[in-house]
């Protein structure tokens, strides 16, 4: 059988964490087109030709009333609510789930108030039991999620600091695998279709992401995605970016990457070692321009990896911190959405991210559905049949991912 009559195109995402949309609507906050016009419903506007988004990520707290950030609100029902409508507009859901009361990255895994003096075995099974409760909530609602984040950024671990790794003079990977394969195990029975996702940021060091992807699959963690953080200003130039994504490729060849958060400055960027460490504004102007710019080369870099397959901006719905200190959104401007704080108009960027999708070369194939000829590797091996090692390859002039048997 020929690849052109059975291969099956690989699924490609693209949209935004827009978890704060919800609270800037219930403020009256407004949001604008570039031409001025407003936008009666940001999620219609989202998903029309315009802009072209076919999935939105929307992150979940254990208990945010413990935090005193407002954007820190994202609790059980007010994420129910906008993942039913964001389901009911035809998006994909990816649901991020923290697993704390408040942020959850390489620098605090902070345990919730909830469960707090609970031993590590305690844990694990708070872990099962908690996203298996959000994930029956979550159907029960016709919201279910279509990609499961389980934990936020954890490269570092989750949970500290029973699930502590990489720092604090802490490697717990025992505790901190178990806690993933908890949370994946719900995720597996109430949500058997949804993919699961695994959260790294710290792509700066490709040989170190391997190894910490490595360390879970030896333990037996079962995830679909491997999900990256990418911000130029704190992970270096497109390039660093390459050498993670081939890494990574090379070492899981039947793993999707999937880059779940990015974002770029438009104005106020901070000083290096003030904030950010390292500044491209001369690659890409500080301005709304410089945005697009920088969306242009991260996805024609991303478009060479037919194994990349979805991609989220971080906060685009960031509008200014709220109508007044009673009815505060944010607590400050981040300066990385794609609206302008003080006009509320729409940046072009927003129009540039649906550039992603379009890549005809992005396939995945089943076993037994491709002629047997003409396979080279990325390194430019060429084999006399089809592989047998899932992976991405060359055949007949395009990047083809083969699955599993």
């Amino acid at each position: 059988l020929m690849a052109a009559a059975q291969v099956v195109a690989q699924k490609l995402v693209v949209g935004g964490d827009i978890s704060l949309l919800p609270r800037y609507e219930e403020r009256g906050v407004t949001f604008i087109r570039s031409n001025r016009l407003p936008i009666p419903d940001v999620l219609q506007y989202l998903k029309s030709t315009d802009v072209g988004w076919n999935a939105i990520r929307v992150r979940l707290f254990v208990d945010p009333a413990n935090d005193s950030d407002p954007a820190v609100c994202q609790d059980l029902d007010y994420v129910t609510l906008f993942a039913k409508r964001i389901k009911d507009e035809g998006f994909d859901l990816m649901l991020d789930i923290h697993y704390s009361d408040t942020w959850a990255d390489p620098s605090h895994q902070t345990v919730p108030k909830a469960w707090e003096g609970l031993d590590a075995t305690q844990l694990a099974t708070k872990v099962y039991d908690y996203t298996k409760a959000v994930l029956e909530h979550l159907v029960a609602a016709e919201a279910t999620p279509d990609y499961v984040q389980v934990g936020n950024e954890v490269t570092c671990g989750m949970l500290w600091d029973y699930g502590r790794i990489n720092s604090g003079g802490k490697n717990n990977l025992s505790n901190f695998s178990n806690f993933l394969k908890q949370g994946i195990k719900a995720c597996r029975e109430v949500c058997p279709d949804a993919k699961v996702i695994v959260h790294l940021e710290h792509i700066q060091n490709a040989s170190y992401t391997v190894s910490n992807y490595n360390n879970l699959k030896v333990r037996g963690v079962d995830f679909d995605i491997m999900g990256l953080s990418y911000y130029p200003f704190w992970h270096g130039d497109i390039a660093t970016l390459r050498a993670a994504i081939n890494a990574l490729t090379e070492k899981f060849p039947d793993k999707e990457i999937q880059i779940v958060e990015t974002a770029y400055y438009y104005q106020s960027q901070p000083a290096v070692g003030e904030g950010i460490t390292y500044n491209f504004s001369e690659t890409w102007p500080v301005s709304k321009d410089g945005q697009v710019a920088f969306l242009q080369d991260l996805i024609a870099e991303l478009k060479l990896h037919a194994n990349v397959t979805g991609l989220y901006w971080w906060c685009p719905e960031e509008n200014g911190t709220g109508p007044n200190e009673d009815k505060s959104v944010m607590s400050g401007w981040i300066n990385r959405g794609l609206w302008n704080n003080s006009t509320h108009r729409a940046h072009p960027a927003l129009l540039e991210l649906k550039s992603f999708l379009d890549r005809e070369d992005a396939v995945v194939a089943p076993r037994a559905a491709i002629g047997q000829s003409d396979w080279h590797s990325l390194q430019g091996f060429r084999t006399e049949s089809m592989p047998t090692t899932p992976g991405v390859y060359v055949h007949q002039g395009h990047k083809v991912a083969v699955s599993p048997r």
